[in-house]
């Protein structure tokens, strides 16, 4: 598909979740799903369980694996993504941090899928989500004015690039992020920008609704983030970058969406969660806060 621009429109062991009835908990790092189903009919793996949650979670600290070792525990096709020898070395500098493998893997994206991301930046998961759907999906990356007024040159380059022959450039406005070609939807990510969202004041019902409304039956949508205290809602949105689990999981489901799954993949207990994660000012401890991963799907 020939690359396009769509007109702009002016605390100690956290596991617990892995008990949850009435959704699935994923854990990316040992690549086990635990579905309601599953709790049931294998107690067996509660151990295991209660094991991860021992020697990550409880244990106080959170190292995850080097990104090598993760990317060979995944699939062949997310390897030879996160692996492809033409990405560029900017974006695997990020790798330690946004843990493409297991965000992929998470994201169960796959060739031929219509997928869509809200707040592109400058692309680095726009990326791997046209290298995940290729050769035959689509990518709608959208991107608002206020971003692009930062990021158009290196956005306008990595869209020029082979590889992101399979994404379609979208700008436009969060209320109404997708174009009325985005329907059908296989599936749609925010991934690290919800509490920007959240500071902006855009209206997230209307955003979510539209969402809601792109996506086919059965289609989702993931919602990733920096985590901040239970119980603060917005109030670190501005100052620390970081919003509060349990108000984005009740502004989703608001619109009619229902908790599918969630991963630990991107979770540290150690993350006292009292500091500024924005990656202009997080420097050394950039890629480390404590975030949650939560995957929605349309009934």
């Amino acid at each position: 598909m020939p690359r396009r621009c769509l007109g702009r429109t002016r605390q100690p062991c956290r596991r617990k979740s892995f008990a949850r009835a009435g959704h699935a908990v994923v854990s990316i790092s040992s690549f086990v799903i635990f579905s309601k189903s599953t709790m049931r009919h294998h107690q067996q793996a509660f151990p295991m369980v209660s094991i991860l949650c021992l020697v990550s979670a409880c244990a106080g600290t959170h190292v995850p694996p080097p990104v090598a070792i993760e990317t060979a525990r995944a699939s062949p096709q997310v390897r030879a993504i996160v692996d492809a020898p033409d990405r560029a070395e900017a974006d695997r500098q990020l790798d330690p941090g946004r843990r493409p493998a297991a965000l992929l893997t998470f994201l169960d994206v796959k060739q031929g899928m219509r997928v869509g991301e809200m707040i592109a930046g400058a692309g680095y998961t726009a990326e791997l989500l046209a290298r995940a759907v290729a050769p035959n999906g689509v990518v709608y990356a959208e991107n608002p004015l206020f971003v692009l007024q930062n990021s158009e040159g290196a956005w306008s380059a990595r869209l020029a690039t082979p590889v992101m022959k399979t994404a379609v450039r979208v700008d436009r406005e969060l209320e109404a992020p997708l174009p009325p070609e985005a329907n059908e939807l296989d599936l749609v990510v925010v991934n690290l920008v919800y509490h920007d969202i959240v500071a902006l004041g855009i209206d997230r019902d209307k955003m979510n609704g539209t969402v809601f409304s792109a996506l086919r039956s059965g289609g989702r949508y993931a919602v990733i983030d920096h985590s901040a205290r239970p119980g603060s809602g917005r109030t670190y949105v501005q100052t620390l970058h970081r919003i509060d689990e349990a108000m984005v999981r009740e502004e989703v489901e608001r619109v009619g969406f229902r908790l599918q799954s969630e991963s630990n993949f991107l979770r540290n207990p150690a993350d006292a969660r009292d500091w500024n994660d924005a990656p202009g000012v997080a420097g050394e401890r950039r890629g480390t806060s404590d975030r949650f991963a939560l995957m929605f799907v349309k009934p």
